[in-house]
């Protein structure tokens, strides 16, 4: 006998009353887990197609952990150095390049920049703000990152769960799907079929996007000369993980750099301009609808919503869970609209289910009724009357 609806939900909601519970309070410690699980999750296609092409399961994982090994350690002694040294050279150089800014204006536009001017006393400020705390905000990003574990710790536990859970994925699969409840299995199924192919479309995809365009826009930022072009190709890049903020940011701060290093020599202005241009091009073109695909189901303002909401409540394990658990309200979401739209709820009474509970009746004499009368049925059906009799048809005077 199926449970109640009622007892259901209140089931289900203690579930996520206790999953929010224990990332509210382990947030730090899960940290390496979330990441070593998510890089299983990412991974698992790698390994199963590489399962078909002959590999076992276990030498398909080493393959993928080898690869990725050799792919950490050549970005940790090529690429992570040169972006911390030009994220410290950018934020040292900030209160000067706000000053330049400031002289800039004060000899083109001097009503703008007066002693009594508000625009005066905003800029000569911000960048000495960058610079004190911009170290701290690094240093917080980074901290917060690796919350209470270790660098080292976290280095070393995120390939370990990674490798063993790439290596049990298929069968941990099975296991959850043994634990479903029998009423409801196909149901969820469904629902977990369609989570997954949103994050498939969209994280996967978006993180290659990502990849793609932060490489061309550092490469390319570098090659026209522009200081500090590397890291803002980088930063460029990353946030293309959200629609339109990498391109926001990472233009505007590129535009506004090369302004600041080539004022007059317009040529190389319009090079920075045309390397965004172009990267947006591409990416809007070519790359998101080869790579994510037309509609993965996460609008960008609900994408930011749950990065804020899950990044401020639970730190950064939060931000790290914030995707998936976006991508399944969002299914979820749209399951119980399809059900509300299948409902009497929605649809009302069909019309051809619909009966009258009235009767319409002609009280007339046949002698008074004319010939072709229309009336309805007891159905509410629109009929029409004979004509009433007459002597012409045979039939006798009852007078």
């Amino acid at each position: 006998m199926a449970l109640p609806v009622r007892q259901q939900v209140k089931y289900w909601g203690i579930a996520a009353v206790v999953f929010l519970l224990v990332l509210w309070l382990l947030g730090g410690v899960i940290v390496p887990f979330l990441v070593g699980g998510a890089v299983a999750y990412f991974m698992d296609p790698v390994a199963d197609r590489l399962e078909k092409m002959g590999f076992s399961r276990a030498a398909a994982t080493a393959i993928i952990s080898v690869i990725a090994l050799v792919i950490f350690v050549l970005g940790a002694l090529l690429v992570v150095p040169t972006l911390v040294r030009q994220l410290a050279q950018l934020i040292n150089t900030a209160p000067q390049i706000f000053n330049q800014f400031q002289t800039f204006l004060t000899e083109h536009f001097p009503s703008l920049m007066d002693e009594q001017s508000v625009l005066r006393e905003t800029l000569s400020s911000f960048g000495e703000m960058i610079r004190q705390r911009g170290g701290q905000l690094v240093s917080t990003a980074l901290s917060s990152a690796l919350g209470v574990v270790n660098f080292i710790v976290f280095l070393v536990v995120v390939p370990v769960v990674a490798f063993y859970m790439l290596l049990d994925w298929d069968r941990m699969m099975r296991h959850l799907d043994s634990y479903l409840p029998r009423e409801h299995a196909p149901t969820i199924r469904a629902i977990a079929k369609d989570i997954d192919q949103t994050l498939a479309g969209f994280v996967r995809g978006q993180v290659l996007v990502c990849m793609i365009l932060g490489v061309y826009y550092a490469v390319t930022l570098t090659l026209v000369g522009l200081n500090f072009g590397f890291v803002v190709g980088a930063i460029a890049g990353f946030l293309t993980f959200i629609p339109y903020v990498g391109a926001l940011v990472g233009g505007g701060l590129a535009i506004g750099l090369a302004l600041f290093q080539f004022w007059g020599d317009w040529w190389w202005i319009v090079a920075v301009w045309a390397i965004f241009q172009s990267g947006q091009f591409v990416e809007g073109n070519i790359l998101t609808p080869k790579l994510v695909g037309g509609s993965v189901g996460l609008h960008p303002v609900w994408l930011l919503f749950a990065l804020s909401a899950f990044g401020t409540l639970f730190g950064f394990a939060g931000m790290l869970v914030a995707v998936p658990v976006a991508a399944a309200l969002g299914v979820i979401a749209r399951f119980f609209i399809g059900q509300y739209k299948d409902s009497k709820l929605y649809q009302g009474i069909a019309d051809a289910d619909y009966e009258p509970d009235y009767r319409v009746e002609v009280r007339m004499t046949d002698d008074l009724r004319p010939a072709g009368t229309t009336v309805l049925d007891h159905k509410g059906r629109v009929v029409t009357t004979p004509p009433a009799a007459s002597p012409q048809d045979g039939s006798a005077d009852p007078a």
